[in-house]
C-alpha cells in the first residue's frame, strides 16, 4: 500500500496532541525512522473552546478559526486529516466541506468499532465533555447501529468536567482512581457493555488493565485508523 502523508489538526488541548503522537509512534510497525508516518501537525492552541461554542450557539468562531489549518494541510499535500479531539466533530460535515482531504471521523469510526466488538442492541456509557454529550453526536452514531448510549447524569457529569478541565488541562496531576470510579458505576451500576473515553484528555490517564478492557478509547482508534489510513500497518500486540 502506498504511504500517505497524514495532517494532524492539534492543540484542542496540547497535551492530548502529545498523548496522540506518541501513540500513532507506539502503535505503528516500525524498525526503522523511515517506517513511520511522514506527519504534519498544526498545534492550534488558540482555538475556541469547542464545548463553549456549541453550548452557545457559535460554531461560526471555531468554523473561521480553523478554515486555514485545513486549507495549509491541503497545500502540504496530507491524504487524510487527524483532529484528536472529540467535541469538534460536532463540526465534521462543514469542516469536510472545506477540504478535498479525507477528515478521518473520529466519532464514526469509535462507534462502528464498538458494535464490530458487542453487536447490535449493545448498552454503551460515555464519559466526554459538556459539548460533545449535549451535542448528540455519539447519541446518533449509536443509534445508526442500533445500540442505545447511556449519558451520565448532573452529579457524574460534573465530575467527568473536573477531571477534564481542572486535572489535565489544568494541574496535571491526575488520580486514575477518579475516572475509574466513573467507569466502574457504569459497568456495574449502570450495566453497560463498555464505556467510551470521548475526551483526548482522558486519553491522556493511565488506567489499571482492567479498567483498560471496560473502556473503548476514542484516541487509540483515532491513532489506529489513521496508522491504517496512511498505509502502514498496526505494531503487534496493539489493540485493534
Amino acid at each position: 500500500m502506498e504511504n500517505k502523508k497524514l495532517g494532524v489538526i492539534g492543540g484542542m488541548g496540547p497535551q492530548a496532541t502529545s498523548v496522540f503522537f506518541e501513540k500513532v509512534i507506539e502503535n505503528t510497525a516500525a524498525e526503522r525512522d523511515q517506517d513511520h508516518i511522514h506527519m504534519i501537525i498544526l498545534n492550534h492552541s488558540t482555538l475556541p473552546d469547542r464545548t463553549k461554542v456549541i453550548l452557545e450557539g457559535r460554531g461560526d468562531l471555531f468554523l473561521d478559526a480553523v478554515a486555514n489549518d485545513l486549507k495549509l494541510l491541503e497545500l502540504a499535500g496530507v491524504s487524510n486529516i487527524a483532529i484528536p479531539c472529540n467535541t469538534s466533530h460536532y463540526f465534521h460535515d462543514e469542516m469536510q466541506q472545506m477540504t478535498s482531504v479525507n477528515i478521518i471521523h473520529m466519532v464514526d469510526e469509535t462507534v462502528k468499532e464498538i458494535h464490530d466488538r458487542f453487536g447490535g442492541s449493545a448498552k454503551v456509557g460515555i464519559l466526554a465533555t459538556n459539548g460533545t454529550v449535549s451535542s448528540g453526536i455519539y447519541r446518533k452514531s449509536c443509534e445508526k447501529y442500533g445500540m442505545t448510549l447511556h449519558e451520565p447524569d448532573a452529579e457524574m457529569q460534573s465530575k467527568v468536567m473536573d477531571i477534564i478541565y481542572n486535572d489535565v488541562k489544568g494541574q496535571k496531576n491526575v488520580d486514575p482512581k477518579k475516572l475509574e470510579s466513573l467507569i466502574h458505576r457504569l459497568v456495574y451500576e449502570e450495566q453497560c457493555k463498555c464505556v467510551i473515553l470521548a475526551c483526548t484528555e482522558l486519553s491522556c490517564i493511565e488506567l489499571d488493565g482492567f479498567y483498560k478492557e471496560c473502556s473503548i478509547d476514542a484516541m487509540e482508534v483515532l491513532v489506529n485508523r489513521s496508522i491504517t489510513l496512511s498505509g502502514k500497518s498496526l505494531a503487534a500486540g496493539t489493540a485493534k
